[in-house]
Formats: C-alpha cells, structure tokens, sequence
C-alpha cells in the first residue's frame, strides 16, 4: 500500500473538441491538507467530476488510494461536497443529514452532529427546520456538516468556504486542519488564496486545463519572489508555470 490518495496520470478532456484538461498528472499524499486553485473555467471542476466518474476522462489515468476510479468501491472511501450544493427543499436538516450518512453507510448519531453544527455555527434548531427555509450560509454548513460527519478518509471539496461569513469560515477551517491532525486527506479547491497559504500543505496551480505548478505554498512564493501567494499565483498564471 502507498502513501498516496490521489493519482492522476496524464488525464485528459476535451468538451466539442476544446481541451478542459490537457496531460495532467499529480499525486496527492495521504494526511495532507491539499489545494486546487485556478481562474474560473481552468478545469477544475472537470477535474473533479473525472474523479468522482461523474463523466469520463478522454485518456489517461486516475486512482483512489491505489485502486482504478472507475471501480464503484474505489470511492467508497471518500465523502463529495459540489460547490453548487442544493439540498432537497422538502427535507428538514436532521432528515438530510440522516440520509446522507445512510449513503455514506455512517452511523447517525444525534450528540454528533449537534457537536458538529455548532463546530461550524449552525443552531442546532436547524436539525428541525425543511432546507427551503435556509440561507446560502446555513445550506453550505448543512452540506459540510453531512460531509464531515461521514468518517471518510478523503474528502473532496469543490469552494467549501463559498457563501460562509468569516466567523464560519475561521470555524470550518479548524475543522479541517482537524480532520488533518487525525490523518485524514483533505483535497479542495478555492479562489480564497489566502485560506490555501494558511491550511495547505501543498497546492496545485491549474490553468486552461495544465498543470502549472505543484509544491508548497510557500515554494511558489519563493519560486517567484512574491510577498504573497496572490501575488505568486498571478506570476505564475502570466508565466505559464515556467
């Protein structure tokens, strides 16, 4: 058994003959905390959807701790939140919440997941509450909070902090580094820069579907002397990962 939880070897897509991913390779180690960041319309996403098997990868490869991701079990290990996350509207939040660990095969248990609601500062009267009454904020924590309570050794988050006020952001964020510190892979994408300089103990750069960059935080700021990721990922976007 290796040390790596994702594997992906020359993946490439391409959407009516327009590249979304081109020859993208990376390894992403078990136990780390690990950041996707790109522009919009980078691949990201496709990425993600190639991994889940949500839609097939023209050519290459892609592994789920060591086994192929088109084997169904080989995603038995890891827990999904999508960046446009939209809970049935009929289902109050412990219904969700019970169901999806049902899917995850994850014992529900009540103590839990109030701890985690208030981890992520949701009132625990939101358990009774139908989602189609919830904020943007109290939808995304509902989704994370499902997500986290899974016991997964992987996660894949797609923007977790979006639609968080900076409190729940803070929160969620110790959260993570939690999920770290009990060996767990964390792998998110984010526009927040600041928030991967601060959690990750490495980070990809993607851009029009390449890979640009793979290391550190703090080597792509040394790479391109930058006070700053922000800075270091514009330099690194403008020189095309040279």
């Amino acid at each position: 058994m290796s040390d790596i939880a994702l594997r992906f070897a020359q993946v490439t897509k391409s959407y009516a003959g327009v590249p979304a991913l081109s020859d993208f390779s990376l390894e992403v180690r078990r136990g780390a905390l690990f950041g996707l960041v790109g522009v919009n319309g980078a691949g990201k996403t496709t990425l993600i959807k190639c991994l889940l098997d949500c839609c097939d990868a023209d050519g290459g490869a892609i592994e789920i701790f060591d086994v192929r991701h088109r084997v169904t079990a080989a995603r038995a290990r890891l827990a999904y939140l999508p960046e446009r996350f939209n809970p049935p509207f009929y289902l109050t939040g412990r219904d969700f919440v019970r169901y999806m660990l049902e899917l995850y095969r994850a014992p529900y248990d009540e103590d839990r997941v109030a701890r985690l609601f208030g981890a992520l500062d949701l009132d625990r009267s939101a358990l009774d509450r139908p989602a189609r009454v919830y904020s943007k904020g109290m939808t995304q924590k509902l989704g994370l909070a499902a997500c986290l309570l899974s016991g997964k050794d992987l996660y894949v988050l797609d923007e977790p902090t979006g639609g968080l006020d900076p409190k729940a952001r803070a929160l969620l964020k110790a959260e993570l580094k939690a999920l770290r510190s009990a060996g767990h892979t964390v792998f998110f994408t984010s526009h927040a820069l600041a928030d991967v300089a601060e959690l990750c103990d490495h980070m990809a750069v993607l851009h029009a579907g390449r890979l640009r960059f793979a290391g550190s935080p703090q080597e792509l700021i040394g790479r391109y002397g930058s006070p700053n990721l922000e800075q270091a990922f514009l330099a690194c976007i403008a020189a095309g990962g040279a």
